[in-house]
């Protein structure tokens, strides 16, 4: 095993880098938080022109036929800059949903218009009463002759504000491999029925909750083959929580470079903060924190990309680096002082994000239940 990035990731390190640091600065993130600008389709057609959003789909749905591995290197970048795209609840939730459960019609029909930028999606899964477990999903879905009626609340839906259309988790009948079924549907945001309210966030994200009142949507449009298992979701949701992992990992080495930075140029008692042993240890164990978390997240990765079963290792990082990245943010604003806790400093916009991608598709409590079921321990 060699987790050391290969020639085409360097590459694409690099220009996700360079193109991050023009296109989308600090200033921009803190525009969209407050409302004062969307993130542009301009931008995003340039994400699709670089390859970013077919980067792992298959080369007959205009792909890159990229893996994980590339991917969590892409993501990386993004989470270093903080990169305020669509992203991740169009490729991450919606294409991922439909690359991994939905037939070869629905593949060809909405893959390339997602690759070239033309369609945004994304999930609607979360409701009040299950939180990241899917075995606990409530809304139900009745069928009448072509159609099925969707009835319930979702919430913590991301960008649904702009999405063409969402993946929609609903309780089935029956079961499946031995599993209570689910039925994934591909709802089109504009039905009639649908009624979507902004929600506040600590970390600026756009979530929504979204309201289904008999919201019709044709048989062509069920996931799949019809009812799918919990396993078929789960699969789904650990790609999902291994991405997000890449990307606390990139936001956790920004903090720690902007920390290490402000310590050696911090001068208290005519001497750099960072000569004292105090800061020289916090910055010590944000490091560790740090290559412990890259280390899990890319060896998930590579497992997942080598076609090895690595539900374990996805939950061990996820729990693992959610903590972490929150450590290595809290330790950076109390080096930084209290100047890492005005809104004017970049340092706030990590902490917050780490607290609410800690929380994001199952927290550490959520994740360590994953790792002991897997050791055997029901």
């Amino acid at each position: 095993m060699n987790l050391s990035l290969n020639e085409e990731q360097e590459i694409i390190k690099r220009t996700t880098r360079n193109f991050l640091a023009k296109e989308c600065p600090t200033s921009l993130v803190r525009e969209i938080e407050e409302g004062k600008r969307e993130f542009s389709p301009p931008l995003w057609r340039k994400m699709a022109e670089m390859g970013w959003l077919g980067l792992i789909f298959p080369s007959e749905y205009g792909g890159s036929e990229g893996n994980f591995l590339d991917l969590a290197v892409l993501l990386e970048e993004m989470g270093r800059a903080c990169a305020p795209s669509w992203f991740f609840s169009t490729i991450l939730l919606g294409a991922q949903s439909i690359l991994n459960i939905g037939n070869e019609e629905q593949k060809k029909r909405l893959l390339p218009a997602i690759n070239n930028g033309e369609s945004l999606g994304t999930m609607a899964i979360i409701e009040p009463q299950s939180g990241s477990d899917v075995a606990k999903i409530e809304m139900t879905s009745r069928r009448e002759g072509d159609t099925f009626s969707l009835n319930g609340i979702k919430l913590c839906v991301p960008d649904a504000h702009i999405a063409d259309w969402m993946v929609c988790v609903t309780r089935g009948k029956g079961e499946k491999n031995g599993s209570p079924a689910m039925g994934l549907f591909l709802v089109d945001k504009e039905s009639p029925g649908i009624s979507i309210t902004p929600l506040m966030t600590i970390s600026g994200d756009k979530l929504f909750e979204i309201k289904f009142d008999n919201v019709k949507v044709s048989a062509e449009n069920l996931l799949g083959d019809g009812e799918q298992s919990t396993a078929d979701l789960e699969r789904t949701l650990q790609r999902a929580a291994l991405a997000k992992c890449a990307e606390m990992v990139g936001g956790a080495q920004k903090v720690l470079e902007m920390t290490v930075d402000y310590a050696k140029q911090r001068v208290q008692f005519n001497r750099p903060i960072g000569s004292f042993q105090a800061i020289q240890h916090h910055c010590a164990n944000m490091a560790i924190d740090l290559d412990c978390s890259r280390y899990l997240a890319y060896y998930a990765a590579w497992m997942l990309s080598e076609g090895i079963p690595c539900e374990k290792e996805i939950a061990m990082a996820k729990a693992f680096i959610s903590d972490a990245y929150i450590n290595i943010t809290t330790l950076g604003q109390q080096i930084h002082g209290g100047t890492g806790l005005i809104k004017e400093h970049d340092m706030q916009l990590y902490f917050r994000r780490a607290k609410a991608a800690a929380l994001s598709l199952g927290n550490g409590t959520f994740q360590r239940g994953i790792v002991a079921r897997e050791m055997g321990l029901n």
